[in-house]
């Protein structure tokens, strides 16, 4: 199919994209990497009576370190993000989930800005964004504003941003020492959206003590589900295989709503997201005790 007709603007500066914006508000859509807006617009899913490309704004493509934050421009494409060794010494859990969004030509275009912006259940970002407790930057021409993630995300492709606003980057806090990460997911084939998947994060004391913890799904609801009653199990005390079998029981069983699809049934997917919080909260927990280790071997010599 083709898409509605429709005009196009391709602005050379951060301005004029942001005053097409406020001029032309719900009907302009930002045009970033085009991977899911292009698709959309060729079945008619969505029809906009204009594109605002912004692959001409050089100053939303970056990557970097300020206060402990990690900052990623909007326009910053995903496999630039993938292979950047900043992100993968500040924030693993980012560099680990990477390699499972779609395939190597699809990472080269999209964008870790329209990712998120799309807000699609399936999509890995939206549940890295959650675990790790981003902020949004959005701009308009009356202003700037940050967002927080449970702010941000609505509902399936929904987010809050307003009509004159586009979204500038996306900050990660500094992780709490002694944190083991894992992503993990299912899908049938590798590029594949996945039937289910969770991001785990592990912190520990150096008397093995789980001081925080945080479970966040993929594909199982209408948006990323942050399933703080699983995770709040495995704080207070050191984790067990009897309180990562609870946290998985509590998440699988109470806090997920899998819609199921034609690859999946929601009891299997509930199955699924059981067995990966169970071996993803184990790969973080292995992961955090290594640091600890690890610091302690430094410390000795």
């Amino acid at each position: 199919m083709k898409p509605a007709p429709f005009d196009y603007f391709a602005p050379d500066s951060l301005e004029a994209a942001l005053s097409i914006k406020t001029e032309h508000g719900e009907e302009a859509k930002p045009l970033a990497g085009g991977q899911s807006l292009i698709p959309s617009m060729n079945f008619r899913v969505l029809q906009p009576s204009m594109l605002i490309d912004l692959n001409n704004l050089d100053e939303l493509r970056y990557i970097k370190k300020e206060n402990g934050e990690l900052h990623i421009g909007a326009m910053t494409t995903q496999a630039e993000v993938e292979h950047s060794q900043v992100v993968s010494k500040s924030h693993p859990l980012i560099h680990e989930t990477m390699p499972y969004i779609a395939h190597h030509q699809i990472r080269n275009r999209g964008t870790f800005g329209g990712s998120l912006v799309h807000a699609d259940p399936a999509s890995e970002l939206p549940v890295i964004a959650t675990a790790l407790n981003a902020r949004f930057h959005a701009q308009s021409v009356s202003g700037k504003r940050w967002i927080s993630v449970d702010d941000f995300f609505v509902t399936m492709f929904t987010v809050s941003l307003n009509p004159d606003e586009i979204l500038m980057e996306i900050s990660f806090p500094e992780l709490p020492q002694d944190t083991g990460w894992s992503f993990m997911e299912v899908s049938r084939r590798r590029g594949d959206y996945a039937m289910a998947g969770v991001a785990a994060l592990v912190t520990i004391d150096k008397k093995g003590i789980c001081k925080d913890a945080r479970l966040v799904y993929l594909n199982v609801g209408d948006k990323a589900i942050d399933a703080k009653e699983a995770a709040n199990l495995l704080k207070g005390e050191k984790i067990t295989a009897k309180s990562i079998e609870a946290a998985a029981n509590i998440a699988s069983n109470k806090e997920i709503m899998p819609f199921g699809s034609v690859h999946a049934t929601p009891e299997y997917q509930r199955h699924l997201s059981r067995v990966l919080t169970k071996r993803a909260v184990e790969q973080a927990h292995h992961r955090a005790k290594s640091l600890i280790t690890g610091s302690k071997k430094k410390v000795a010599k």
